[in-house]
């Protein structure tokens, strides 16, 4: 297995240094934001990572490799290449066998990031229910991971193109743990709050370090969702952006788009029916993301750090 895991020299340093690394997903560079802010986008996170005291390890499928963290010429590729696939659980197999460029969704990430050992993963939103999906059944892959790989996801909350209820009915059956970062509702990814209450709320990263610690100790299996608003200053009006949804859903149901192609065409939409305010949006919530994911990856390492000198 290890074979197919190819780590950059900082993320070998740091893990002989025993030093935190927090997971990136690479489809946000490559799908989810034009060129060259996504890759401007990228490199700010991942230096907000080093300034915080982790170590960023972006992901992403290169000749027949699992890239546990880029250099700054792949994030330049993966920025501008038109040829890139979308990752998912599904295909990462034929992916890496045909030895094609793949930037990892949220659901390829949390694999991945499993695989290297890496316990804290941070992006903008997860996937979810979408609406209609009692119909369509099109629910997220990132929901069946969350279920089943030990990674947390440091997020803005799900999407609000999605269906909101129904994706925290789909997460409470499968078990995984929304915590809420100082926030006792679910952020609506542009918008710091929905109608959704949380059961579980945390001010700390320490508190959530040592739930994390506690859940996987007691080999409780999966993830756990980690929402933290985006900051105010940068927040939408709320009925702003639900307006401007209700009219990107109308668009792609009038030009028949389904299956993985719903969710690149409403966020493209919602940026051009915002003058770009989302875009804005987007990148800042991601900021704010890395911040709070580093300073619980480095709560959980301490932790992990002072349980085993104690085991000696």
């Amino acid at each position: 297995m290890k074979n197919y895991l190819s780590l950059s020299e900082e993320v070998k340093q740091a893990k002989a240094e025993g030093k935190a690394i927090v997971a990136l997903e690479s489809t946000i560079i490559s799908h989810g934001m034009p060129y060259p802010q996504n890759v401007e986008m990228a490199r700010d996170v991942e230096q907000i990572i080093r300034d915080n005291g982790a170590v960023p390890a972006t992901i992403a499928l290169i000749d027949g490799k699992i890239k546990i963290g880029l250099s700054d010429e792949e994030l330049e590729l993966f920025g501008k290449s038109t040829n890139v696939a979308k990752v998912s659980r599904r295909d990462i197999g034929y992916l890496v066998a045909t030895k094609q460029l793949g930037a990892t969704t949220v659901a390829a990430t949390m694999i991945c990031a499993e695989l290297a050992e890496i316990g804290v993963f941070v992006t903008g939103g997860i996937g979810g229910v979408h609406r209609g999906a009692e119909t369509t059944m099109d629910i997220s892959a990132d929901l069946e991971e969350l279920a089943k790989t030990n990674v947390a996801v440091v997020c803005a909350g799900a999407k609000s193109i999605l269906d909101l209820g129904l994706t925290m009915e789909y997460l409470e059956t499968k078990g995984v743990p929304v915590i809420g970062y100082q926030t006792d509702v679910l952020p609506a990814f542009y918008t710091r709050s929905s109608d959704v209450e949380l059961t579980l709320r945390a001010d700390s990263p320490d508190v959530i370090a040592a739930s994390l610690k506690a859940k996987w100790d007691l080999q409780i299996e999966g993830g756990a969702v980690i929402t933290n608003p985006i900051p105010e200053e940068f927040a939408m009006d709320e009925k702003v952006i639900n307006d401007v949804i209700q009219t990107a859903l109308k668009e792609a149901e009038e030009n028949h788009i389904h299956g993985k192609d719903v969710t690149p065409f409403l966020l493209g939409k919602v940026k051009e029916l915002t003058d770009g305010k989302s875009l804005e949006a987007n990148i800042e919530l991601v900021k704010h993301n890395a911040l709070v994911g580093t300073q619980i990856a480095v709560a959980y390492q301490n932790i992990y750090i002072y349980r085993k000198s104690c085991h000696r």
